[in-house]
């Protein structure tokens, strides 16, 4: 692929927003290639909570007073920035949560009155443990059949395994990653989806790993539920995002009770409020939702086409690095690979590669990466080494990354 000239100009510019960026290991900079767990978040996004905490701070939909309009007035208004940024039209399908885990735990359990014995949950080999243990709770809980649809060899979701998991169970619901957290493997869900319909499947996407350089449109996917993480998009932790159709939303059980979230409260019983409210018990994560509306804001200032394209660059130039060092495995061959890749050097552990390449100055993530049975009962991997680049990162460090890899496998391997 070829280099867009403006990149390296670019990127530069960008990483003066990324003050953090700029320390010192030792006499070594440091090279920040986690991006899969968790973005940096740039000043524009900090400032903006700052700005509100100093100006505009007061607790949201209850108050008739000025600071208490214009606060509810901010968050309303960040729920329509992320609706216009995952393509949804109506605002009243973004639903706060904490995260994408608690996004996916809360239709897990909003859903689990509608499953039985007979129904089953569908999900794949590939996906985190948040997008597979609560679905398989919840089959447990309910007596449903939990169903893992396997991958190929290379690492993409097995379409023709599937298309017969579809066709002899029941399927009430299919749950995938719409990028992998170990792989990187770009899966279809717009396909996939359109596949799990025709068999009367509800879907939802995990769009964690794919939201910040990966093309999301709600309305494209129709998918019936979409989750995703602020902290992998420049924003804080402790804010993610549940999309649902009105009526995925509307069939879905209250799971959290308390404040805002009801109409009337008797003695006798209790109605709860409309959508969005009633799914969001209790005062709100409200500036975070502020933050990751200027996240998102942030990111269509950069161009979300750019970022995607970028990141690729950089992904495909390292998967071709490590390509060339012998010792190296690199797990998967996917059609299309986003945002990060893993390897394991045979005899050495993960961990003391990522410990000494610390010391050098290059932060990468080893460990199961939260995906345990795609690493342990498909790939017969304990733990891996995982390298993920964001667009603040440079060719530069990708270099700085390699030769300190080099250096650790030769202190490892003596």
């Amino acid at each position: 692929m070829a280099n867009i000239p403006a990149d390296q100009a670019k990127v530069l510019a960008l990483r003066a927003e990324y003050p953090i960026l700029d320390q010192q290991w030792g006499n070594t900079k440091l090279v920040y290639l986690d991006n899969a767990a968790t973005t940096q978040v740039p000043t524009c996004v900090l400032n903006r909570i700052i700005t509100h905490y100093q100006t505009d701070n007061a607790n949201v939909h209850r108050g008739i007073h000025r600071l208490s309009e214009r606060s509810t007035a901010a968050l309303e208004e960040a729920r329509s920035v992320v609706a216009s940024f995952i393509g949804a039209s109506d605002p009243r399908s973004i639903v706060f949560t904490s995260g994408a885990t608690s996004a996916i735990n809360q239709v897990a359990r909003g859903l689990e009155s509608q499953l039985g014995p007979g129904q089953a949950v569908v999900v794949t080999a590939l996906e985190h443990h948040a997008n597979f243990v609560p679905w398989q709770q919840l089959c447990a809980r309910t007596g449903a059949s939990f169903i893992v649809a396997p991958l190929t060899e290379a690492g993409d979701i097995d379409r023709e395994a599937l298309i017969r998991i579809l066709e002899e169970n029941s399927v009430a619901l299919c749950a995938f990653a719409h990028v992998s957290n170990v792989l990187g493997t770009v899966v279809p869900v717009a396909e996939l989806t359109a596949l799990a319909h025709s068999y009367g499947a509800k879907v939802l996407v995990d769009a964690a790993q794919s939201i910040r350089h990966e093309p999301v449109d709600v309305a494209s996917v129709d998918c019936d539920y979409l989750v995703f993480s602020g902290h992998k998009m420049m924003a804080p932790t402790g804010i993610g995002v549940l999309y649902g159709k009105p009526e995925a939303l509307e069939c879905m059980e209250p799971s959290v009770f308390g404040g805002e979230m009801v109409a009337q409260v008797r003695f006798e019983a209790t109605s709860f409020e409309s959508l969005p409210l009633r799914l969001e018990a209790g005062t709100p994560n409200y500036v975070g939702a502020i933050a990751l509306a200027e996240a998102c804001a942030y990111l269509q200032r950069i161009g979300r086409s750019w970022i995607g394209e970028y990141e690729r660059e950089l992904l495909y130039a390292l998967e071709e690095k490590l390509g060339r060092m012998g010792a190296v495995t690199i797990l998967g061959d996917p059609e299309q690979r986003a945002g990060c890749l893993s390897f394991v050097v045979p005899g050495v552990h993960p961990f003391d590669i990522a410990q000494l390449l610390d010391t050098l100055g290059v932060a990468v993530r080893s460990g199961n990466q939260c995906a345990q049975p795609l690493l342990h009962q498909v790939y017969d991997v304990r733990q891996v080494v995982r390298v993920s680049p964001a667009f603040y990162n440079t060719q530069e460090e990708l270099d700085q990354f390699v030769g300190a890899l080099e250096k650790t496998l030769a202190v490892l391997s003596a």
